[in-house]
């Protein structure tokens, strides 16, 4: 008994030991306001940079740059997780769970082999899980952060849409690389002299067939420095003024800058360009008859008036416009004889919507319910409509959007970064 109890003992002590080592391995990297980021936190994503890139046959810069590139992206994810924290937003697993099989369906794949292919790759699918919770959250937090500093103005969506118009089918996206050389705050002469020269030496470095995403992770000072100063899909209106003035007409692979702006010295290639579309709807002109349920109507009273509407009309003994000025109860059709006018299908409720697809002009569908009450409905024509207008208004509305979001979202991030207490140990 004794010999048990001794064994047990240091069996207690070796775990004790064992679990002190394993708290002494895990150190805080980062302080980061009352909250900390730890090595093991900025050796998990530095683990998934280098495993990323050799599978994408990536390569990157040293250990150290990518380091730092990891250390900043984690402070400013914590920052706006903080910031999500003390709002209470928060990511349910059942919206978590619909992203990733989202996720998996842009892949072509269930959840279930995402998640195989994930662990094959070396990696764990629940750290991946909440890698995606994270990424909501914070995206969420800053969505909603910065578009309340963005207003876009009547007149500039019409000056843009007169520019679009101009383009016509000769718009084209680019595919925007970055590498920003920054400039410290209240930089003097000699600050400013010391980035122009940072920024000509990776412009040389570039021009003599440098990768430029090995390059940006390891010089650019970037919000996508770590994804090798890849920007996404731009339309040239969507891009900042300073770029947008210098990337017109380019081709693939040009390579521009340096470009001054108070935060630096910028770098920009295009790694692709395609060109746009134009848009064109179908839009169909339909007439209803709506009746409601009420106290006094029930409803299989309101169902059983249509179905005998239908039947006089279909053997040509009843008067739809008669019909729907006496009795619909929808009142702005009800007046033009139940006429709703040219639309898209898709601006009505689904099962009105539904039951227009069905249709062949003239002929009548119904009686059938929605939300509004029972309805039967009649397709009078069918047209397809040049959407370019419209669709020019809502794009350029997005552009000037993006353009703007993109420039606050970087303003706003520098500015909880400057505000908060940071101590890199």
């Amino acid at each position: 008994m004794k010999i048990r109890n001794k064994l047990a003992i240091v069996f207690a002590l070796l775990m004790t030991a064992s679990a002190q080592a394993a708290e002494l391995l895990d150190k805080v990297a980062v302080i980061v306001d009352q909250g900390v980021i730890l090595e093991s936190e900025v050796q998990s994503m530095i683990q998934t940079q280098k495993r990323e890139a050799e599978q994408a046959n990536q390569g990157l810069p040293s250990d150290k740059a990518l380091r730092t590139q990891v250390i900043e992206r984690l402070i400013l994810r914590t920052l706006q997780m903080q910031m999500a924290q003390r709002a209470g937003f928060q990511v349910s697993d059942a919206q978590l769970e619909q992203t990733l099989g989202r996720i998996a369906a842009n892949q072509g794949q269930t959840v279930e082999q995402m998640r195989n292919q994930i662990e094959q790759s070396g990696s764990k699918y629940e750290v991946f899980r909440e890698e995606i919770r994270t990424e909501m959250i914070t995206t969420e937090i800053r969505r909603n952060a910065v578009s309340r500093r963005i207003y876009v103005s009547p007149q500039e969506i019409d000056s843009l849409v007169r520019l679009i118009q101009e383009q016509g089918s000769k718009n084209e996206e680019y595919h925007v690389g970055h590498i920003l050389v920054s400039i410290p705050p209240e930089a003097t002469a000699t600050d400013i002299e010391d980035s122009k020269a940072r920024a000509e030496k990776v412009l040389d470095m570039l021009n003599t067939g440098s990768d430029f995403k090995k390059v940006a992770i390891a010089a650019s000072s970037g919000p996508r420095a770590l994804d090798g100063g890849d920007l996404g899909w731009m339309n040239i209106n969507e891009m900042p003024t300073l770029f947008a003035e210098v990337a017109a007409g380019k081709k693939k692979g040009d390579i521009m800058g340096p470009i001054r702006s108070g935060a630096g010295f910028h770098i920009i290639t295009l790694f692709d360009v395609r060109g746009r579309q134009v848009v064109e709807v179908q839009e169909v002109n339909a007439r209803h008859i709506l009746i409601k349920p009420s106290i006094i109507l029930s409803d299989d009273k309101a169902k059983q008036m249509l179905e005998e509407f239908i039947v006089d009309l279909k053997v040509g003994e009843g008067d739809f416009e008669a019909l729907a000025k006496e009795h619909s109860a929808d009142p702005g059709s009800a007046a033009r004889g139940g006429e709703l006018g040219f639309a898209d299908p898709n601006v009505y409720v689904p099962e009105f919507r539904d039951a227009l697809k069905t249709l062949d002009t003239g002929e009548y569908a119904g009686p059938f319910k929605t939300v509004h009450g029972w309805h039967i409905v009649q397709l009078l024509e069918k047209r397809t409509q040049d959407a370019t207008e419209k669709m020019q208004e809502d794009q350029a509305y997005q552009m000037i959007f993006k353009r703007k979001f993109t420039e606050e979202a970087e303003a706003w991030l520098r500015q909880i970064r400057e505000s908060a207490y940071i101590e890199v140990l």
